[in-house]
């Protein structure tokens, strides 16, 4: 059996978060792109399936919104987790931007060298809950699409069309970058395949303004896996995981009916029984 390997999961040299912040910096696209490429070359007459990047919006905003994971940065409230520096409104936008340049670097150089005579595929992995309303309104039916946005179309509308969702467009503004006409045309369809990775699903409302912006508050929703006191399935070990098995059925239909029917895998999944 040809292995799937995933290039990059968390796990950034220290002496590019030292030289110019890592991803923080355009700089990465570049160093990403080499590493890929001594990957294909020693690798890829065993590997048939390369997986670029592993959730990215887990690893932007835990690292740079929350600071819990490498390289620990965030702002206020989160800095009370010892953030020594970081901008939680922006960071984790920037973050997110340079990890598809770099993964669309990366497919770009693969499809150019490698991939007629590997005769292998690439793509990436990218995670996201599934969301219902909190109730039976029009409101709340808006709340799941802002939330879907945020997770997985914040990834797979660039991915697919070219540009981040309208709705970050308009609810991020100048905080969220932006893509010239030649890194749009080369985000755009660079994967053969997505991965994607679903443990729960969360009720979903609209959510007050609030005056502390960040990938965490921009959509302007709330998100329980709890209604009331009743819990939307049996919570797992991890707090955060409800058991809802019925959400990767509808978060498949989704993305086959929104972003005409990719390639999936499913790479992670802690939600069947």
């Amino acid at each position: 059996m040809k292995p799937f390997v995933t290039l990059f999961h968390w796990d950034l040299p220290q002496e590019l978060e030292s030289r110019y912040r890592g991803f923080l910096s355009p700089a990465i696209v570049d160093d990403y792109r080499d590493y890929a490429e001594i990957c294909f070359k020693e690798f890829g007459d065993r590997v048939k399936h390369w997986i670029t990047f592993n959730e990215p919006w887990t690893f932007c905003r835990s690292g740079y919104l929350f600071g819990v994971f490498a390289p620990g940065r965030c702002s206020p409230p989160w800095a009370a987790r010892r953030c020594s520096e970081g901008d939680s409104s922006r960071e984790p936008y920037l973050c997110a931007h340079h990890q598809l340049l770099a993964h669309a670097a990366a497919v770009r150089l693969y499809r150019d060298k490698y991939q007629a005579s590997q005769r292998g595929e690439i793509g990436i992995t990218l995670i996201s809950h599934w969301f219902v309303p909190y109730e039976n309104s029009k409101s709340d039916a808006d709340a799941v699409a802002r939330a879907l946005d945020f997770m997985f179309g914040w990834f797979m509308d660039p991915l697919s069309q070219g540009d981040y969702p309208f709705m970050m467009r308009a609810l991020v503004g100048d905080r969220l970058p932006e893509f010239t006409a030649k890194q749009s045309e080369m985000v755009k369809g660079s994967f053969d395949f997505i991965g994607l990775n679903y443990y729960t699903t969360y009720y979903a409302n609209s959510s007050s303004p609030t005056t502390v912006p960040g990938s965490n508050s921009d959509s302007y929703t709330y998100q329980s896996g709890q209604r009331g006191r009743v819990r939307i399935g049996p919570q797992a070990a991890s707090n955060w995981i409800y058991v809802y098995p019925r959400g990767i059925r509808e978060l498949l239909l989704y993305v086959k009916s929104r972003y005409n029917d990719p390639i999936i895998y499913i790479t992670e999944n802690g939600n069947l029984y």
